[in-house]
């Protein structure tokens, strides 16, 4: 994957216990709500905010004799982030009924991929900082129905389910203890959020409950998880506990730096560790039980009887492969390797797919990828950043914003009036070209009007000139002063080369 990018694994996070140090052992199981107008064996539209129960067919309230036909978008989508994970793709998967009772699950129970899931084994290489990364195993990724939503707090009396999300298709994600760390655990979310928003397969909308995960946190003594890589014996890891529905990278954190001390306080005094799924507080800081951990036989899967396995064609898959777009480490290694640009700023571009498009649209005009990088990070994103705007949102185009550089590469304006020319372009708008020609903000190059500029400055500053010549710093005195008289026109370029010729020094 990053081929020309070395990198090393991470440290894992050690917590030093009363009695010795632990490590943490961290797998994920991310809930990912497929980009979908349809739901996954429905019609009804996945609209987020509509009016309560209006976006439900008849199967997705389970009216009687209702049967759910499978929606062919969600399967490529899912393909597609497979293969977006370099995972293998199953041409046969089926279909699970995953059975329970649950006041917004019509149906009585879920269907699900427990055992011939759509995607099998892959991975994500997660970026900690330039040259450190760690490779997470994915275990699988499997289809699913989502359930609905069931509302406490609208009557003292009673509560209220609303079906909107009943039907609507998930991926469910599910890693390799492979994470040994809070701050990795927010950061591989991160990284298969970007991944899935580069492709189009999950806005990532964590606000929305689009992309939640499920956290399941164990300790283990130095050592421990070395010999289960060797053996892959479960039994060298501690007992896990699963937090459910976190929808924060900081909550994340929070969540599982907590949940390690607790076992590790239990442990140390000599008690077990229950497996069991818990809740995340984040008024209270602290994970709670919520009931026991299930097995495959508390939920009572069978094959759903209702739909036939699923194949598909290996032609179908080259197909989608092929139309998939440069994924993010492949972005950044390019801008790295083609454009000059550091490790660093390579990944603030790519962070963000539609950061990353504006940036490449700046660089088509401004032909320069070091400059680009410096405008679009430092003046635009801080500016954004500063109005509270998102990068769609900006009132400077590519076009705009990469007019401008090439004003400055071509020496025709000076930074600093690029500076002042961005500034009028992100309040009014315009030409970058045509503003400088009406303004008079092209920069000043007639070396003979620089000349006479600076021999203007020596003569009135005779003291300055002795000071200069005792020590060369303080030509820049003389500079700013020059670049002052012209308004901010002389080109500092030439400026600097006059004043040192005329000082000689």
């Amino acid at each position: 994957m990053l081929d020309h990018l070395a990198f090393t694994a991470p440290e894992p996070k050690v917590i030093a216990g009363a009695q010795s140090d632990w490590e943490l052992v961290i797998g994920m199981e991310v809930h990912a709500q497929v980009a979908s107008n349809a739901k996954l064996f429905s019609g009804a539209s996945t609209t987020f905010g509509a009016e309560p129960n209006s976006n439900v067919a008849f199967v997705d309230a389970a009216m009687p004799g209702m049967l759910p036909v499978i929606n062919e978008f969600c399967v490529a989508q899912a393909v597609r982030t497979g293969l977006a994970l370099k995972a293998g793709i199953n041409l046969r998967s089926a279909f699970d009924r995953k059975n329970y009772f649950y006041p917004d699950l019509p149906q009585g129970y879920q269907i699900s991929q427990l055992y011939h899931p759509i995607v099998g084994e892959g991975e994500i290489i997660v970026d900690m900082g330039p040259g450190v990364a760690r490779k997470v195993r994915i275990e699988r990724i499997h289809l699913e129905q989502d359930a609905g939503k069931s509302i406490h707090d609208m009557d003292p009396n009673m509560s209220f389910v609303d079906l909107n999300r009943t039907g609507v298709a998930l991926m469910e994600i599910v890693s390799r203890p492979d994470i040994r760390g809070p701050e990795e655990a927010a950061a591989y979310v991160a990284k298969l959020r970007q991944i899935l928003r580069y492709i189009g397969t999950c806005d990532g909308n964590m606000q929305n409950g689009n992309l939640r995960a499920d956290v399941n946190v164990s300790v283990c003594r130095p050592g421990q998880y070395e010999k289960y890589q060797e053996t892959q014996d479960f039994s060298r890891l501690g007992t896990r506990c699963e937090i459910k529905n976190m929808n924060s990278m900081r909550f994340i954190q929070a969540a599982i730096d907590y949940e390690a001390r607790r076992q590790i306080a239990i442990l140390e005094d000599g008690g077990k560790i229950v497996q069991e799924t818990r809740l995340y507080d984040p008024d209270k800081g602290e994970t709670r039980s919520m009931r026991s951990k299930e097995e495959a036989h508390d939920y009572r899967y069978f094959p759903c009887p209702d739909l036939l396995p699923l194949e598909i064609e290996q032609d179908w898959v080259d197909d989608i492969g092929a139309k998939m777009p440069e994924l993010p480490d492949e972005k950044k290694a390019r801008f790295v390797k083609d454009l000059g640009l550091s490790e660093y700023d390579a990944s603030v571009l790519t962070a963000e797919v539609e950061n990353a498009n504006y940036f490449e649209a700046v660089v088509t005009v401004a032909e320069d990828g070091k400059l680009a990088a410096n405008w679009v990070i430092n003046e635009l994103f801080g500016r954004l950043k500063k109005e509270g705007l998102e990068i769609g949102e900006s009132p400077v185009a590519p076009a705009q914003l990469g007019g401008i550089i090439r004003l400055i590469k071509s020496d025709k304006i000076s930074g600093k009036i690029g500076k002042d020319l961005f500034e009028i372009v992100f309040t009014e708008g315009g030409d970058p070209e045509k503003i400088v020609e009406e303004r008079g903000m092209i920069q000043v190059t007639d070396t003979g009007a620089i000349e006479a500029a600076v021999d203007a400055v020596i003569a009135a500053n005779p003291d300055q000139v002795e000071k200069a010549k005792a020590n060369p710093k303080l030509a820049g005195w003389f500079v700013g002063q020059v670049i002052k008289a012209s308004g901010g026109k002389a080109n500092p370029k030439a400026v600097n080369e006059i004043v040192a010729q005329k000082l000689g020094l």
